[in-house]
């Protein structure tokens, strides 16, 4: 794809009355998005975008998040860019992995969409990414733990990156920051909230994705 020929009209600024609203978890997806654009297409270098996903979730409001993407092309309304598209934006209704007074596990050569939820009462959820073909460039895995117990592994050479809290309980994603070897590499999101119970995400040493960068660039050449 010649991405000088790509559409490269800045994002529009929200109207004035609603730069000052509360943003909902719809407008962060919106500019996540746009920002996993601009890294497939090479406008932001890895840590340009880490830098900008970090305060992604740390902004209250809908200016806020726009100014993040100011400098960034308004999303394609027609097909997405192929750069986009290898990663592809899983369709259809995210995934959600529930255990009450039970347990529930994701292992092995599964596809993960762009949105998983993991619902954990009084119970065991594991989702290991290890082995995962990741089908987009940012996944997000969105935790609800009470009284219960939530692992979520990863590959070393991924970034990994954690919003959440715990009252009574334990948020802990290990490894944050430490960026991926390859820019091209998946972003892992993980956001939750831990109420008696224990939510914690890791890089498993040893486990890498070692051909999902090639595998990317020969799609795009393709």
């Amino acid at each position: 794809m010649d991405l000088e020929k790509h559409s490269a009209a800045p994002a529009p600024a929200p109207a004035p009355e609603a730069a000052g609203l509360r943003a909902s978890d719809a407008d962060r997806d919106r500019i996540a998005q746009i920002l996993s654009d601009a890294l497939a297409e090479g406008r932001l270098t890895s840590e340009e975008h880490s830098e900008r996903l970090d305060s992604l979730y740390a902004v209250k409001t809908v200016g806020e998040l726009e100014a993040l993407v100011r400098d960034l092309p308004a999303p394609d309304p027609g097909p997405a860019p192929a750069a986009y598209a290898q990663h592809g934006a899983a369709s259809g209704y995210p995934e959600t992995v529930v255990a009450v007074c039970s347990s529930s596990a994701r292992k092995g050569r599964w596809r993960p969409g762009a949105l998983t939820r993991a619902v954990s009462v009084m119970g065991d959820v594991s989702l290991d990414l290890t082995e995962a073909v990741f089908a987009q460039q940012v996944t997000e895995i969105n935790v609800t733990c009470v009284l219960g117990n939530v692992e979520v592994l990863v590959p070393e050479n991924v970034t990994l990156r954690g919003y959440g809290s715990g009252v009574l309980g334990n948020f802990e994603v290990r490894g944050e920051g430490r960026g991926a070897v390859d820019p091209q590499a998946p972003v892992v999101i993980v956001r939750g909230f831990a109420l008696l119970g224990n939510i914690e995400a890791r890089p498993r040493p040893g486990a890498r994705l070692v051909d999902l960068a090639d595998r990317m660039r020969k799609r795009t050449d393709g």
